[in-house]
């Protein structure tokens, strides 16, 4: 059997991590879909697709539970997403989510799902580890280590603070996300 579980996972935490390891004792597969995989260097949205897709794909090794990560566009018509869902994806036999929306077009469109509490919520969800990413404050407690890993490869960090820092949604320029080395040449 064939799962699916949908978040914009901004970033992938331990509550994200724990519930794929419940799911992982239902299923044979799970198709992980990452929403919003279009909107990233915002405050809401720090991280690309591709940058998701790399904390995702390392993360989940930890289970024996083969996965397919999957970016997901918003298209903002409830009425036909589940369509949209299922034309991007593999397909699946259940869903699983809280999201009391996702909840009812899934159930409306005749698929399974199924629904579990939430681990910590209070403390694992992603805008209270993005606010203590801007904060400078711990955080790496909060997510898996191949997800500290990869926020430390991409300078997410340094990234998420200078876009909180910003009125606007201005995108953020790679030029920007350079470590400070010295140019060839410089003596020092």
């Amino acid at each position: 059997m064939r799962g699916f579980y949908i978040g914009r996972f901004q970033p992938y935490h331990d509550g994200h991590h724990a519930m794929v390891g419940r799911i992982a004792d239902e299923v044979d597969e799970l198709v992980l879909g990452i929403g919003s995989a279009d909107d990233s260097h915002t405050t809401h949205d720090p991280f690309t697709a591709g940058e998701r897709i790399m904390m995702i794909t390392k993360a989940v090794k930890d289970f024996d539970l083969t996965t397919y990560v999957v970016p997901l566009e918003d298209i903002n018509r409830n009425a036909v997403w589940v369509s949209h869902v299922e034309s991007m994806c593999p397909d699946f036999d259940v869903a699983y989510s809280n999201n009391p929306l996702v909840v009812r077009l899934f159930e409306e469109s005749g698929i399974e799902v199924r629904q579990s509490p939430m681990f910590d919520r209070d403390r694992l969800e992603g805008s209270e580890i993005r606010e203590r990413m801007v904060a400078d404050e711990s955080w790496r407690d909060r997510v898996p280590d191949p997800v500290v890993d990869t926020i430390e490869e991409i300078n997410g960090v340094k990234r998420l603070q200078h876009v909180s820092d910003s009125d606007s949604l201005e995108r953020y320029t790679a030029e920007d996300e350079a470590v400070d080395e010295p140019a060839i040449g410089d003596e020092g």
